[in-house]
C-alpha cells in the first residue's frame, strides 16, 4: 500500500534528514517509526502526503506515484492525526468530524451521519458529546475525535504523529487499547510514529527502528526485541528488552502443563495426586480448584471447591500471564479458549512462562514455529525438583 524507494530529504544547508530509504508497508498492516528526536521519522510521515517534498526518490501510495497526484485531493484521501489534535475551536465535535466528508462534496446530512457513526466507533457517544466544543472535552477525549475525523473520509492509509504522548499514562494506556480494539475493525494502512518504544511494540504489526536518517531495523516487535540488528538497536530498546518481549509473545496452548481435574458434581473423596486440581463443570468449562486435604472430605467437589481468580484466555500476552501471578500471588494460572465460552485448556505456571519466552526467542532466530524449538525444560526440572515450600505451590490463589 505504502512504497518507499531510495527517498532521501535533504535541506538547503545540507542537512540530510531522511537518507536512501526504502521499504513497504502492506495493506492493512500498522507500521511504527520509532527512534530518538531528529531521527527523521515524522519527516518519512510527512512525505507521503507531501506536507515535505522529498530531495530524491520516490513514494507510492495504493500503487500511485504521490508526486504525480495534486496534493489537496492526496491530503484528502489521506487520515492525519496529530499530538495536538488540530480541532477547530470554533465547530462542534460533530462538525469537526464531518468537517473532510463535506469538503469531499457529502451533503451535509450525510456527513454529519458519517460523523455520528465514527464518534460511536471511537467510544464517544454523538448524542452526548457531538454538540460540544473542544474546549468542553478531555485531552483523551480530543485524541479520539482526531482519530475520528481522520476515519471520516474512510482514507486507506492513516498517518498518525505522537498521536497519544500529549495524554497522561493511565489515559495513554486506555487510548492504545482502544486504538487496537478500532483497527481490528477497520484494517487501515498505518504510519505511526512514536519515541517510545513500548509504545510501538504495543502497536506495531512491524517496527522500522530510525538511526540518524536511516532505518537501522525493519521487523516484527518480537523480532527488534529478541534479535536486535545492531548494538545501536539494541542500546535503543534497552536492556530490559527480555521483559518488553513478555509483551509481544502470547500464550499458546503448547506452553501448557496439565494438572488434575475433578468436576463440580464429583462425589468426595477423590484422589488428587497433587497439592491441588483444577474443577471444572459438566460442559468441561473452568469453575475454580480444590485443595488436595479437602478432596479427601466428605459431600461433592462442589461443596469445597473455590474460585480460581488467577486465569486468561489463550493467545494472552506473557506480559499478561507474569502481571497476573504477581497480583494474585498465584503459582500459575488456569488458561481458557480464546472465544471466551471458559473451556479450560491447562495451566501456565512461572518454568512455563520462561520456556515460552526461551521458545519464541529461538523460534523468530531459526525462523521456526515455537513448537518445533525443543529446549532443557525449566518446568520440567522444577517438576522433579523436592517439593516447594512457597505459600502459592500450596494455594494457587495465593490466599491460605
Amino acid at each position: 500500500m505504502i512504497r518507499f524507494e531510495n527517498v532521501t530529504k535533504r535541506y538547503a544547508d545540507g542537512t540530510v534528514a531522511v537518507d536512501d530509504l526504502t521499504f513497504e508497508v502492506a495493506e492493512g498492516e500498522l507500521v511504527t517509526l520509532v527512534g530518538p528526536s531528529g531521527c527523521g521519522k515524522t519527516t518519512t510521515m510527512k512525505m507521503v502526503n507531501r506536507l515535505t517534498e522529498p530531495t530524491s526518490g520516490r513514494i507510492y501510495v495504493d500503487g500511485s506515484d504521490i508526486s504525480e497526484v495534486d496534493p489537496v485531493q492526496l491530503r484528502r484521501r489521506i487520515g492525519y492525526v496529530i499530538q495536538q489534535v488540530g480541532l477547530f475551536p470554533h465547530k462542534t465535535v460533530l462538525d469537526n468530524t464531518a468537517t473532510v466528508p463535506h469538503l469531499l462534496g457529502a451533503g451535509r446530512a450525510k456527513a454529519r451521519a458519517r460523523a455520528a457513526e465514527l464518534l460511536e466507533l471511537v467510544g464517544l457517544d454523538p448524542s452526548v458529546h457531538g454538540g460540544r466544543y473542544p474546549d468542553q472535552l478531555s485531552g483523551g477525549q480530543r485524541q479520539r475525535v482526531g482519530v475520528a475525523r481522520a476515519l471520516a473520509a474512510d482514507p486507506p492509509v492513516l498517518l498518525m504523529d505522537e498521536p497519544f504522548g500529549a495524554v497522561d499514562p493511565v489515559v495513554r494506556e486506555r487510548l492504545q487499547n482502544e486504538f487496537l480494539r478500532l483497527q481490528s475493525q477497520v484494517r487501515k494502512t498505518i504510519l505511526f510514529v512514536t519515541h517510545d518504544i513500548e509504545e510501538a511494540v504495543r502497536l506495531g504489526d512491524r517496527i522500522a527502528v530510525y538511526g540518524e536518517g536511516r532505518i537501522e531495523q525493519f521487523d516484527a516487535p518480537a523480532a527488534v526485541l529478541g534479535a536486535p540488528a545492531n548494538e545501536y538497536v539494541a542500546d535503543f530498546v534497552g536492556a530490559d528488552r527480555g521483559l518488553k518481549r513478555l509483551g509481544v509473545t502470547p500464550i499458546e496452548e503448547g506452553d501448557l502443563e496439565q494438572p488434575p481435574v475433578v468436576h463440580l458434581d464429583d462425589p468426595l473423596p477423590r484422589p488428587v495426586d497433587a497439592r491441588w486440581a483444577v474443577v471444572l463443570d459438566a460442559q468441561e468449562r473452568l469453575h475454580g480448584w480444590i485443595s488436595a486435604e479437602h478432596a479427601r472430605g466428605t459431600g461433592t467437589v462442589r461443596d469445597h471447591a473455590r474460585r480460581m481468580e488467577a486465569r486468561l484466555p489463550v493467545g494472552a500476552s506473557l506480559k499478561q500471564a507474569f502481571a497476573t501471578m504477581l497480583q494474585h500471588d498465584a503459582g500459575w494460572i488456569a488458561v481458557t479458549d480464546e472465544a471466551g465460552r471458559g473451556d479450560f485448556l491447562g495451566v501456565l505456571t512461572p518454568g512455563g512462562l520462561h520456556e515460552a519466552l526461551r521458545r519464541s526467542i529461538d523460534a523468530d532466530a531459526h525462523e521456526v514455529a515455537r513448537a518445533e524449538v525443543a529446549l532443557e525444560s525449566v518446568a520440567t526440572a522444577a517438576r522433579t525438583a523436592p517439593a516447594g515450600k512457597s505459600r502459592a505451590a500450596d494455594d494457587p490463589s495465593g490466599r491460605d
